[in-house]
Formats: structure tokens, C-alpha cells, sequence
């Protein structure tokens, strides 16, 4: 009986040391729990001032969890998207803005949100852009570059109004150049290894699809070599005469061309088209 006692003293102290423990070491409460939609979204866009990226899509998809409807949730959700293009994710951020159109398409800024996606495909193709040298061409991918065109356009197209129409159409006319300059590029990638139906087919896309690109004028001269090269003298002359009249300045030419024979304008481009 006594030891039984005893067992049963010592265990009331350890349990009694137990509890006393658990309050001395309090496990670390989360304190945003308790916080309302005003506060979790103000403290979001505090963390979204300072860059903290992480901390504020943390803080917004606890406010969408916590709070799913209402005007809280549909800008917590607006704004992962932002955050995710801000922290260099594009594919996050294009999956949080599909998400956003596709819940809520007469959103009063739904127009932002397809901004926010061309510029998440404008931004990721720059590598595309700037990298144009001493590479093949053709090993490029310029589907950022047409996404972002397509997500620009949309944009103009639904909302001509919009604040942010404007700056699309600039960027709109950026990537059409680069497009068209890339097109040019790859053209003359396979004229100068022989391929000149494929070196055609490339050059044709230009003027037919890009036709207010820059690289237009030196599309028609690609043209204009390949047809040569195919034995094709009539449309040869026929790509120069459109050549002519679209581009009577051409810096191709270092001579006035009005009145040239269409055969001796092509060898006299001939002579300054480096490829």
C-alpha cells in the first residue's frame, strides 16, 4: 500500500509539472486568425509596399481562405496575381490571372488583369528579343511574344476605353516589330543554307501577317533573293517594283531608284543586302 502511494504521489507531481510546462512554453498562436478582412488586406498591401512578396500572397490567400466572397476576396485575389508577377513567377501569375477572369469577367478591373497578362508574357520574352545574335534563329521561341500581342489585343479589343489601351497599343507595336524582325531572321537563317522555299515561306509571313512591321522592307528583299535563286524572275521584279514604291528611301539603296528597271534595282540591293 505504501508503495502504491508513493506511485501515485510521484505521478500527480509529473502531471502537475506537465501542465505547469505547457504554460510556461506556450505554443506560438497565429495571430492573423483573429484578424478581420480590413486587417489582413491592409497588412498584405504593407508587405506588398516593401517587396516582401511572399509574406503579402501569404497574407491575401489567408484573407480569400478566411473571407471568401465579398470585395475583399475578388482584390486579395487581384492582387496574388499582381504579387506573383511582381516575385518574378510568370507561371503562378498567369494561373492566378486565368483564375481571376475566369471568376469574375465583369470585374470593374478585369480590364487590369488582362493588362497584367501581357506584361507578364511581354516581360518573360526578353531574352527572346535581346538575344538575336550568334544563335539559330529558328531555336528561339516566340510564343511569349505572340501571347503577349494576343492578351494586348484582347484588351484593346473589349476595353478601347481603358486607362490602360494606350500603353497595350505601344507595346502591341513593339512586339509586332519584334515578331516581324524574328520571322526576317529565320528567313535568312535558311537562305544562306540553300532552303530558299523555306526562306520564302518566312519572308511571305512577314508582309502578309506583320505588313507594319519594320522588318517589312527587308522581308520584300528576302523575297526578292529567294525568287531569284528559284528562277522565278517575274515575281523577282514584281517583289522589287512593290519594294520601290513602299520604300523609295530604303537605306538598301544608296542611290535614287525612281525610274530603275526593276532587274537592275534588285542588283543594285543585291550588292548592300548582307544576310
Amino acid at each position: 500500500m505504501r508503495i502504491l502511494k508513493k506511485i501515485s504521489i510521484i505521478a500527480a507531481l509529473l502531471s502537475t509539472l506537465t501542465l505547469s510546462g505547457c504554460a510556461m512554453f506556450p505554443g506560438k498562436i497565429d495571430e492573423t486568425q483573429v484578424w478581420s478582412a480590413a486587417k489582413l488586406y491592409s497588412e498584405a498591401q504593407d508587405e506588398l509596399k516593401v517587396a516582401n512578396y511572399e509574406r503579402a500572397i501569404s497574407l491575401f490567400e489567408r484573407l480569400e481562405s478566411r473571407f471568401p466572397f465579398g470585395t475583399y476576396a475578388q482584390q486579395a485575389q487581384l492582387q496574388i496575381a499582381y504579387s506573383y508577377y511582381r516575385s518574378g513567377d510568370p507561371v503562378q501569375a498567369l494561373a492566378a490571372v486565368e483564375r481571376f477572369i475566369k471568376l469574375h469577367p465583369d470585374h470593374p478591373n478585369v480590364d487590369y488583369i488582362y493588362y497584367l497578362r501581357g506584361l507578364i508574357n511581354f516581360n518573360d520574352n526578353s531574352n527572346f528579343i535581346t538575344v538575336l545574335a550568334n544563335q539559330d534563329p529558328t531555336e528561339r521561341d516566340p510564343k511569349s511574344t505572340r501571347e503577349a500581342f494576343d492578351a494586348f489585343k484582347q484588351l484593346t479589343d473589349k476595353f478601347p476605353n481603358s486607362k490602360y489601351a494606350p500603353d497595350s497599343i505601344a507595346r502591341m507595336n513593339y512586339l509586332i516589330n519584334a515578331i516581324g524582325k524574328y520571322e526576317v531572321n529565320v528567313a535568312k537563317y535558311y537562305y544562306r543554307r540553300g532552303a530558299y522555299v523555306a526562306a520564302l515561306n518566312r519572308a511571305q509571313t512577314t508582309v502578309t501577317q506583320y505588313r507594319d512591321a519594320l522588318a517589312v522592307e527587308e522581308a520584300l528583299l528576302v523575297m526578292s533573293q529567294c525568287y531569284d535563286k528559284l528562277g522565278m524572275l517575274e515575281l523577282r521584279d514584281d517583289t522589287m517594283r512593290v519594294f520601290n514604291k513602299s520604300f523609295p528611301n530604303s537605306a538598301f539603296v544608296n542611290e535614287k531608284a525612281d525610274n530603275r528597271n526593276d532587274s537592275k534595282l534588285f542588283q543594285l540591293v543585291s550588292k548592300y543586302l548582307v544576310f
